[in-house]
């Protein structure tokens, strides 16, 4: 199955722990709420310092998108990052108490939730021509600046808008083949998620 997914077909709803809001892109199983996904890819706006939600049994992948920065501590891990780099993928736990302190005014990030046990997988920033992505259950490409190119064996190309997203899902016959994405223009970047399930 191959799906465009628009920022229409986004749904925007409270943080976990309600101090904002975040726009959910995808969720797995369909019907799925926050406390029952198995994965989860999402772009939070952050306008204000604060706590992280708490996802106990979660395996977190942050993406600053746009913004300054954050610094975020993990308390239990005893240590402080800076997220100022754009599509530079942090993973952490999301059991860990985790502080949120923006470097100079709101940021914007993406978010991919992996549930320890169900699911599994990593997100890669793709800015160069011809990045292979290899065959899994789930492939979530999203154009998060300029568009780029989605190319499977047997389908047609895909052009994913700035913005907007590709869901691949494969089906019971077998993972789909591998997926091939191309940025399009200079400066154009797509975060990939592969996930699979079980």
């Amino acid at each position: 199955m191959h799906r465009i997914l628009n920022p229409a077909d986004y749904r925007r709803m409270p943080w976990k722990n309600g101090a904002g809001v975040t726009t959910e892109i995808a969720i797995y199983p369909d019907g799925s709420d926050l406390h029952t996904f198995d994965w989860r890819i999402s772009i939070a706006d952050v306008a204000a310092d604060g706590p992280f939600s708490r996802f106990p049994g979660v395996d977190r992948i942050l993406v600053l998108l746009a913004g300054a920065g954050a610094g975020i501590r993990l308390s239990g891990e005893g240590h402080d990052v800076d997220l100022r780099a754009p599509f530079e993928p942090y993973a952490f736990a999301g059991d860990a108490a985790v502080e949120g302190r923006l470097v100079d005014g709101s940021v914007r990030d993406f978010n991919l939730m992996l549930r320890r046990g169900r699911a599994r997988g990593g997100l890669t920033s793709v800015r160069a021509a011809g990045d292979r992505v290899p065959a899994a259950r789930f492939r979530l490409s999203y154009a998060a600046a300029g568009a780029h190119e989605c190319l499977t064996p047997g389908h047609a190309p895909v052009i994913v808008a700035e913005g907007a997203a590709l869901l691949v899902a494969a089906d019971d016959s077998g993972p789909v083949g591998p997926l091939v994405v191309n940025p399009v223009g200079i400066g154009s970047v797509a975060l990939v998620a592969v996930i699979d399930v079980g």
